[in-house]
């Protein structure tokens, strides 16, 4: 009685797991328009009033020809300033380091003075072919990934160098402490301060895009073409959304942990709508 009592617990215990990993959802919140091929969105959590910056591309993925900029949003989709910068390239993943944003724009990072809403420097990365997404860790050290050269730079101090390679599409990157979270084609790999390669969650269906972290452990990540994922801390995937077939791409996404809203530039939409992540 006792071994089927047991065995009670443990089935019950896995088929409560598998239900709390079914019941994640995104509900629409709101979109905004007329922004220009918006590629990239990060919240600010600003003490005074949080916002969000959208990289536009407002062109070509990979031409040079000043078109880009970025945009500032208030929270609930009301567009603050759509010229917040303007005479980028093709800006694209974004981060921030005390008060200069970091941006990713072709082959070089762009360093923008926040208060000033002032270019200061722009930082070329050696052999870089196509700059994507950048994120800061706590110590203010960036990293910036290279799609099209497999490569991750580490930039300290402004000086670029190169921090991984042979990783396969690298795009999304999310610093976590001193661990560095790569989207790398289908695959979510984690790698330590070592560089010891670990793979949290594979078999995306298309290329990862965008990687937040939902909560510890756990992570929303975007594929480009149309997809959105739950990733559960043992490895398995949850789609929330497919917009593949009336071509909504969803590309690097932005996560407010404090709301549970979840921002998706819809790149050829020229919109970002906002999900609140059940």
């Amino acid at each position: 009685m006792r071994k089927l009592s047991a065995l009670v617990v443990l089935l019950s215990t896995y088929f409560f797991s598998a239900a709390l990993q079914a019941q994640h959802s995104l509900t629409p919140l709101w979109m905004a328009s007329d922004l220009p091929t918006p590629e990239s969105v990060l919240f600010v959590a600003d003490k005074k009033a949080p916002y969000l910056f959208v990289s536009l591309i407002d062109g070509e993925g990979s031409a040079a020809d000043n078109k880009g900029g970025i945009a500032r949003l208030a929270p609930d989709g009301a567009v603050l300033d759509k010229d917040w910068i303007t005479g980028l390239n093709a800006p694209k993943g974004m981060a921030i380091v005390k008060n200069q944003l970091y941006v990713a724009d072709i082959t070089e990072v762009v360093v923008i003075d926040i208060k000033k809403q002032k270019i200061l420097k722009k930082i070329p990365i050696p052999n870089a072919v196509f700059l994507n997404d950048v994120t800061a860790n706590s110590t203010g050290i960036v990293f910036v990934s290279d799609t099209r050269t497999n490569k991750v730079y580490r930039i300290e101090k402004d000086e670029p160098t190169l921090y991984l390679e042979n990783i396969n599409n690298a795009n999304g990157l999310k610093a976590i402490g001193s661990n560095l979270l790569v989207g790398a084609g289908s695959e979510l790999l984690l790698f330590g301060p070592d560089k010891a390669r670990l793979t949290l969650a594979k078999g995306f269906a298309q290329g990862i895009d965008g990687v937040e972290m939902a909560q510890r452990g756990e992570f929303i990540v975007s594929c480009w073409p149309g997809l959105i994922y739950y990733v559960y801390a043992d490895g398995k995937i949850q789609l929330l959304i497919d917009s593949q077939a009336d071509k909504i791409n969803t590309a690097d996404i932005g996560f407010d942990t404090a709301t549970n809203t979840l921002f998706v530039p819809n790149f050829f939409k020229n919109s970002v709508t906002a999900y609140n992540l059940h």
